[in-house]
């Protein structure tokens, strides 16, 4: 069985290396090793060095070059819609407030079924209508930004990696200033102290 061990995203990708095609669902598309067979029956190995959110239009690469293509299979998902844009916005900052996958349209907001939600957006003057489609989720900013760093460049996703994708390095930043801004403080209350310490001993 042949494996795919790099990704290839959908700008990037030449319609002559594509040898098949693989139908995934959301949860499909976020793997790092899994056996699948494309939509013409050619099985394969996904066997990534890390789980990467797959989009619609990106490849998977195999050994021998060829491409499989990923799709976006259609999935039961809630479309949220309000009255007008101040009210779906409203509506997305609830549902983000409970850390579920969204996927954000001009017109609309799509999560995975979840009847709790359904009446909480209701409850809220919105609409959950049940359908069928592709979903594709927001990603996260830094997880985003993991990926696009690693794309452009294995050494400069490695490093990343160890600094916990950015958002560990700013807190690492942060870290580092306090402790020199604490040094600082504690030498000169401490530098008072001696000071203190030594006239009254002349005293």
């Amino acid at each position: 069985m042949q494996r795919a061990i790099s990704v290839v995203r959908k700008p990037a990708v030449r319609a002559e290396k594509v040898v098949d095609t693989v139908t995934l669902d959301h949860e499909g598309r976020q793997r790092r090793r899994i056996a699948l067979t494309g939509d013409r029956g050619l099985a394969f190995l996904l066997d990534l060095d890390k789980a990467t959110v797959l989009a619609d239009g990106d490849a998977v690469k195999l050994e021998d070059g060829g491409l499989v293509q990923v799709k976006a299979a259609a999935q039961p998902l809630l479309e949220i819609t309000a009255e007008n844009p101040l009210r779906l916005v409203r509506l997305a900052w609830h549902i983000g407030n409970r850390h579920t996958p969204a996927e954000i349209t001009a017109d609309a907001i799509y999560i995975e079924r979840d009847h709790v939600l359904a009446e909480m957006v209701r409850g809220q003057g919105g609409s959950a209508r049940e359908v069928e489609r592709p979903f594709q989720p927001e990603r996260g900013a830094y997880e985003h930004d993991c990926g696009h760093d690693h794309g452009h460049g294995h050494a400069h996703g490695h490093h990343l990696q160890h600094a916990g994708c950015g958002h560990d390095h700013g807190h690492a930043h942060s870290h580092s200033h306090d402790h020199t801004h604490d040094h600082d403080h504690g030498h000169g209350h401490d530098h008072g102290h001696s000071h203190g310490h030594h006239h009254h001993h002349h005293d």
